[in-house]
């Protein structure tokens, strides 16, 4: 997992791991989460790895258009 940037110093997100068709992203409270294109859908993720690497806006996006979208909890 790599840490999550969190420019705007309120996210919710602390790390994230990006494959080829998805993303890992672990939430400050443990939580971890997969999201895949079979799931969630491949603009989505393609937008998700875009928010994570850029470190902002990350948690938002997932709140108000994945939230439960996700392929499986993992943690």
């Amino acid at each position: 997992m790599h840490p999550y940037a969190n420019a705007g110093g309120d996210s919710g997100v602390a790390a994230f791991e990006v494959a080829a068709d998805s993303i890992t992203v672990q939430f400050r409270d443990g939580a971890t989460y997969l999201y895949n294109y079979a799931e969630t859908g491949s603009s989505h993720i393609e937008q998700m790895k875009q928010l994570a690497v850029g470190g902002s806006g990350l948690n938002s996006y997932i709140n108000q258009y994945v939230r439960k979208s996700y392929a499986a909890r993992l943690r």
